[in-house]
């Protein structure tokens, strides 16, 4: 089993949201996706998808974009991000993922010995314009990422999800990369980042942790292979 990573699919496949608006490297995306992925994801394969998945805002008008990805090769597990609004209660979202999908909040997934968790981030105390009010955020969603860590077994690998990145500024730490670290999580993978704001993606080891950016744009919406 391989397991591949892509964040910030933004699907809208049943609704008007070019998003070519966003630079031409989002022209046809989804095509693009799909065609990639086939090449290189296997069915017996794992890909997570850390959020940003779909611009639906009700459950109901994400099942299309969620069974373009049930349709693709390969086991995925979900993670919500900030422009995820169709993602309500975990117990509904759950019921409607198509077969060999699942989610993670505040909890953890085992595949093969290799233990998943994560949550969706914020963020962190340093950013430009970072408030009180994100620092309420932030507080709550360290809180999630501890409960996701705690669910975790014994496992000899173990992989943290993010949506947002874990960094105040390029690679400056923060609450998320410190409880990170303290689990023992070998492989941390974020997304969120866009355009030109990839050149502030922290992407190698840090205190024991491989961080990969899987935002789609930055890796021409071809899953990437993180182990």
């Amino acid at each position: 089993m391989h397991i591949y990573a892509i964040a910030d699919l933004h699907l809208s496949l049943t609704s008007e949201k070019p998003m070519d608006v966003f630079g031409e490297a989002w022209r046809d995306h989804a095509e693009k996706l799909e065609r990639n992925w086939r090449e290189r994801v296997q069915a017996d394969d794992l890909v997570l998808i850390p959020g940003d998945i779909s611009w639906a805002m009700q459950l109901c008008t994400a099942l299309p974009d969620l069974s373009f990805i049930g349709d693709l090769p390969g086991k995925k597990i979900l993670l919500k991000g900030n422009h995820d609004y169709w993602w309500s209660a975990i117990g509904r979202v759950r019921s409607q993922l198509p077969a060999g999908m699942r989610a993670i909040q505040n909890d953890s997934i085992v595949e093969s010995g290799i233990g998943i968790c994560g949550t969706r981030g914020w963020l962190c105390p340093g950013s430009n314009n970072f408030t009180s009010d994100d620092q309420k955020i932030y507080l709550r969603e360290l809180d999630r990422l501890t409960l996701s860590l705690n669910s975790l077994p014994e496992v000899a690998t173990k992989i943290a999800m993010l949506h947002f990145p874990p960094f105040a500024d390029k690679d400056k730490g923060s609450g998320f990369t410190d409880r990170l670290e303290a689990a023992g999580v070998q492989i941390a993978i974020y997304g969120h980042l866009h355009g030109d704001a990839h050149k502030n993606a922290f992407e190698g080891e840090r205190n024991g942790i491989v961080y990969h950016c899987v935002a789609a744009d930055k890796l021409d919406f071809a899953p990437k292979r993180i182990y």
